[in-house]
This record gives structure tokens, sequence and C-alpha cells, in this order.
């Protein structure tokens, strides 16, 4: 049971990472073009929100083993 979760965590970690990376890009790509950077600051929001929610799970999950 520990491993599915830990590997669980490892994708869902990465996920988080590959969203932040992608949105930072997608911000200085745009603004060097001088276009709206909205959809690159709605990815960096979701990946922190995925991030605390992550953290929020695991500590639940620590302490209930």
């Amino acid at each position: 049971m520990e491993e599915g979760l830990f590997g669980l965590l490892i994708i869902y970690c990465l996920t988080a990472v590959v969203l932040f990376i992608v949105g930072i890009i997608l911000i200085i790509i745009k603004s060097s073009r001088n276009e709206p950077i909205k959809p690159g600051l709605k990815l960096l929001i979701i990946s922190v929100i995925m991030v605390v929610i992550g953290f929020g799970a695991c500590a639940v999950l620590l302490a209930n083993s």
C-alpha cells in the first residue's frame, strides 16, 4: 500500500513542477511579445495550489500512519 502512495506522490509532484515550469515559460514568451500573460499566471496559481494540497495530504497520511 505504501509503495502505491509513494508512486502517486511522485507523479503528483512531477505534475506540479511541470505546470510551474510551463507557466513560467509562457509568462516569459508572452511578455516578450506584449501579449496577455493570463494563461501563464493561471498555470502558476494551479501549480502552487497543487503543492499546498499535496503537502497537506502528505501530512495527513503521515499523521494517520
